[in-house]
């Protein structure tokens, strides 16, 4: 398939720039795969689509604040975004990139000073004068360049799930942002199997898609981790006839990773680049919570991949008609 198969054009004004007070009254558009319908819900009645012994996998992760601002020397501004922060050595977005030459100094609004380095696989490798812990705690909410406007104080908790516990991620699983404490209590107590695993959400999940032909993008690797537990809890509802719900796309790489051939899930963690687009066979997920994604995205074409491309962009043609809000802070889908 090509790249442009999966495009489409969006007004500006429904891109959602702040979330809504309420997590879970977002609007929930509901695609069923077997009959073809398409209705509208509020996130907040998710239960009703679900059943006792179903399993619903969240991804843990917690997104760390990587995006600084800075001076060079000249007094240019710079933008520094790392893609990692777990060395002394880290890989870097830095814009303008081009005009800075490797061991150029950057002085931070913090006063701590980055030492831009050679170019990494994604963007150059960044050293700072301070460790690791020290810089995070001065760093900005890496908000996406679609939310035109500069992250607030409000933002480190809106830009975050509930659930959050894992440091790692550069950027939020953002289907779990509709999730509340409350309607996570509620789902347990209708007899949902709530469980958790990690993929810590980064470049690969966001970085563009330049191919022409999609077969021939390569994500980039993030790291996830799928426990026993969460296995065993999976497992159980498969084997009962349950539904296993993921909640996001990060979610459903994890558990996918996570399965054999045989269609067991087992323990596992490391490294995934697995691109899921349409011909992909789910081994595992049977029903798919995400958000409406941006044009020509992996993202929307591991949603095209589960719902059927001309399904799901019937979906986005109905959500752009009714004014659905788009992208990290904006509306759910459910996909059946």
């Amino acid at each position: 398939m090509k790249r442009n198969d999966f495009y489409y054009d969006l007004p500006k004004e429904l891109v959602a720039q702040v979330p809504l007070k309420e997590r879970d009254s977002s609007r929930l558009m509901v695609l069923d795969r077997k009959d073809k319908s398409i209705t509208e819900s509020v996130f907040s009645n998710l239960a009703d689509y679900m059943e006792e012994g179903d399993c619903l996998v969240l991804n843990d992760t917690r997104v760390m604040p990587v995006r600084f601002y800075g001076r060079r020397e000249t007094g240019g501004k710079v933008e520094i975004f790392l893609l990692d922060a777990k060395s002394e050595k880290m890989e870097a977005l830095i814009r303008p990139s081009r005009r800075i030459a490797s061991g150029e100094r950057i002085e931070l609004e913090s006063g701590i000073v980055a030492t831009v380095l050679e170019e990494a696989e994604v963007g150059r490798f960044v050293e700072f004068d301070a460790p690791c812990e020290e810089v995070l705690k001065t760093g900005h909410m890496p908000l996406p360049p679609y939310i035109d406007r500069e992250d607030t104080h409000r933002d480190r908790d809106d830009y975050q799930t509930v659930y959050a516990r894992q440091e790692g991620a550069t950027a939020s699983p953002t289907a779990g942002l509709h999730f509340t404490k409350e309607l996570l209590k509620g789902l347990a107590g209708k007899g949902t199997v709530i469980t958790y695993v990690t993929l810590h959400t980064s470049y690969g999940t966001f970085s563009p898609v330049k191919a022409e032909d999609i077969e021939e993008h390569r994500m980039h690797s993030e790291y996830y981790e799928l426990s026993k537990e969460a296995a065993d809890a999976i497992n159980r509802a498969k084997a009962s006839g349950r539904k296993v719900f993921a909640a996001g796309t990060t979610s459903t790489r994890a558990v996918e990773s996570s399965t054999s051939a045989s269609g067991e899930v087992g323990p596992s963690k490391g490294q995934t680049n697995l691109f899921i687009y349409p011909g992909y066979k789910f081994k595992i997920i049977d029903s798919i919570i995400t958000n409406f994604h941006l044009p020509e995205s992996t993202l929307l074409m591991l949603v095209s991949a589960f719902g059927g491309r001309e399904f799901i962009f019937e979906a986005y043609r109905k959500a752009i008609e009714s004014k659905f809000r788009f992208f990290s802070y904006g509306d759910a889908m459910l996909v059946l």
